[in-house]
């Protein structure tokens, strides 16, 4: 990928919209924006995107870029890649792919052919769904409903029950190692320590792709048509591919590629927990649905969500039975304590959402999310249900249930009012849960943001923004030729370092870049960040440019004014008359240019 092209995109991406997929922003100055900050866990937003110089900065965790290397951060890819991307994003077409270094080419092939394998793996799976052997396969699909449609939308396929056939279709177009790499076949160990024949991993399966968010073929879940083998061993109803270097079971959401529009404009996600309840509800007209991925729910999962949902809303539907409860659970709290909105639904007949829909209708289903609990509710309600009944005993294992949820709450006034609910429905004193949370808040560990007070004044910030404009502008010369011609002017300045580099050269790409030490970083990003609104005043830049440049110098006056009268008075001290003489002349010459200014 050449320099040319990546400036090329830089300068016609928007970073505000690329962004503005991942964060929500809110505009807090002229070219200024806000949010959430998606690379630490934080209440208040530090996250700022400057729109005029392509930058973003987080006064929490330091992290910076540009919109390339939020693109890269966020989605662990790399520079060329983040490129691609974001072009892809403006609509710019691809030049003829180049790479900087031979391992570069060689993983990026890699990575191209490895989608390539599952791609053809998928159309296996396909044709093979269509082949007499697998009547017992559409058998299974049509009992539980999945239309032609639906096996069509989601590319649903079958693996036959052979060992060879698979490996034999694609060796003539994949290589031996991108055939053990795609984890779509085993091998066995010999004697010698060397592997043995490949052979294929899903036998006897119904598949369904999993996708990433572009809608390609990263990996597979497949379901079993027999519970035990020929032996007679039980056999796992579910078989997910291994991690690799395309897949990783925490950071997908199965769906997210056809459900993330959707999620976008309705503004809320549905999660369920399977394949199948994910095929059913989307099938049935509910499109904002996302399934966990045969895992438990993750910290980048809801990063992932994060990305897609700007008004952090998501409806939880796990199966109902414990395992499902504990997994809704977990997952309502690591959402909550990311500040999601999470409500849970509950089915009646404790039937998974697929089964409901088949049974009672999809209009029963809408009913069903409409009518959706807030967690805190759904908390309440099962604390009642495990620990029944009104005696002291119940009521101390039903707060103890509760207190941990109620703790990992950030906000506090929703923390309170969870508390001020539980008590009054488990009729618990309020007193005493007040004061058990009072303990737990005293133990409870958060990562606060601390801003150090900015030591920068009015008059450097100026100063900062004039250099940072484009070779040549009027004001940006000013300050460069005053900073060669009075160097003294800047001694002291918490800013000098910054401003020396600003001032030796044109600004870098990425103008944090320019900023020596983290300090310095943070001042630059702040200074840029609180800019004043060009629409609130008339006076043009180099105006405020001179304003500042007199203040240095007035400010420089009275500090060579102080140093001469220490030097005067240890003049006369000594009677050195000459000294007193030179001293004394350059007093007054200050002295006049103090009462001018």
């Amino acid at each position: 990928m050449s320099d040319n092209f990546a400036q090329l995109v830089k300068q016609q991406a928007d970073i505000v919209r690329i962004i503005g997929d991942y964060v929500k922003l809110r505009k807090s100055g002229a070219q200024n924006y806000s949010g959430l900050c998606p690379f630490h866990k934080e209440k208040t937003g530090s996250f700022s995107v400057n729109a005029t110089h392509g930058y973003f900065y987080c006064f929490g965790c330091h992290e910076k870029g540009d919109v390339f290397t939020f693109i890269m951060k966020l989605e662990s890819i790399s520079f060329p890649e983040a490129v691609r991307a974001v072009a892809t994003k403006c609509g710019i077409p691809l030049p003829k792919r180049e790479f900087n270094s031979p391992e570069e080419a060689r993983e990026a092939g890699q990575r191209r052919q490895l989608l390539d394998i599952h791609e053809a793996a998928t159309q296996y799976f396909e044709a093979a769904l269509k082949a007499p052997e697998a009547a017992r396969a559409r058998e299974y699909l049509t009992g539980r409903g999945v239309t032609p449609d639906t096996i069509a939308k989601f590319r649903i396929g079958y693996a036959p029950d052979d060992f060879n056939h698979m490996r034999n279709a694609l060796k003539p177009h994949f290589s031996e190692d991108i055939l053990r790499t795609s984890g779509l076949f085993k091998s066995k160990e010999q004697a010698d320590g060397n592997q043995g024949q490949l052979y294929a991993l899903f036998r006897k399966r119904i598949t369904f792709p999993i996708c990433n968010e572009q809608g390609k073929t990263i990996a597979f879940t497949a379901r079993a048509l027999d519970s035990q083998d020929e032996k007679g061993r039980d056999i796992a109803k579910y078989l997910n591919s291994p991690e690799g270097p395309l897949y990783s079971k925490g950071q997908v959401l199965f769906n997210l590629d056809k459900a993330k529009a959707d999620i976008r404009s309705l503004g809320f996600a549905l999660l369920v927990e399977g394949q199948m309840d994910c095929i059913s509800v989307y099938m049935a007209g509910i499109k904002n649905v996302v399934a966990t991925s045969g895992t438990a729910f993750t910290e980048m999962q809801v990063r992932l969500l994060s990305r897609f949902t700007p008004n952090k809303q998501v409806i939880l539907n796990f199966d109902p039975d414990t395992a499902g409860k504990n997994a809704a659970e977990k997952a309502s709290t690591l959402l909550t304590e990311e500040d999601f909105e999470v409500r849970i639904v509950t089915l009646e007949g404790g039937l998974d959402p697929d089964r409901f829909i088949r049974e009672q209708g999809i209009q029963a289903y809408t009913a069903a999310i409409r009518g959706a609990k807030r967690y805190m509710d759904y908390l309440i309600d099962r604390a009642r249900e495990e620990f029944p009944g009104r005696t002291s005993d119940a009521k101390v294992k039903a707060l103890n249930f509760l207190l941990p949820h109620i703790r990992r709450i950030p906000n506090r006034i929703q923390r309170d009012e969870f508390a001020a609910d539980a008590a009054q429905k488990l009729g618990i004193d309020s007193a005493i849960l007040r004061q058990e949370l009072k303990q737990a808040a005293a133990q409870r560990v958060e990562s606060v943001r601390s801003h150090t007070q900015d030591p920068a004044s009015e008059t450097e910030r100026v100063l900062l923004r004039a250099l940072v404009l484009p070779e040549g502008d009027p004001a940006r010369t000013l300050v460069v030729e005053q900073f060669i011609q009075h160097p003294e002017w800047y001694d002291g300045l918490p800013s000098s370092p910054l401003l020396e580099s600003l001032a030796n050269g044109p600004a870098p790409p990425n103008l944090l870049d320019a900023a020596p030490d983290q300090q310095s970083r943070a001042l630059l990003a702040r200074t840029l960040h609180e800019a004043e609104d060009p629409s609130s005043t008339t006076q043009p830049m180099t105006e405020q440019v001179e304003n500042a440049l007199h203040t240095l110098e007035h400010r420089q006056l009275e500090r060579r004014q102080r140093e001469l009268r220490t030097l005067i008075a240890e003049a006369d001290r000594r009677n050195d008359h000459e000294m007193l003489t030179r001293l004394t002349s350059e007093k007054l010459q200050i002295d006049r240019k103090l009462r001018l200014h």
